[in-house]
């Protein structure tokens, strides 16, 4: 019998930001929530909603796919 297995969003948003210079604190405005939400994106604690995964990737200027996928599948 199969096990599932456990589906984990991967992201890549510290590094876009990082190439951009741009703060948590700065990304968490142009997008409207706090810079705990960011850091809690960055280290995997929180996933995003659509909505925000979209205004992420907008601010950033990257296809929503550059910033999030699915661990374990291709990207």
């Amino acid at each position: 019998m199969d096990t599932p297995t456990r589906l984990r969003l991967g992201n890549r948003l510290r590094v876009a930001r990082a190439e951009r210079d741009v703060s948590q604190t700065d990304l968490a405005r142009l997008v409207g929530v706090s810079r705990q939400t960011i850091s809690s994106i960055e280290t995997g604690q929180y996933g995003p909603s659509a909505l925000l995964a979209l205004r992420l990737a907008a601010a950033l200027g990257v296809p929503v796919a550059e910033l999030f996928w699915i661990e374990g599948e291709t990207r």
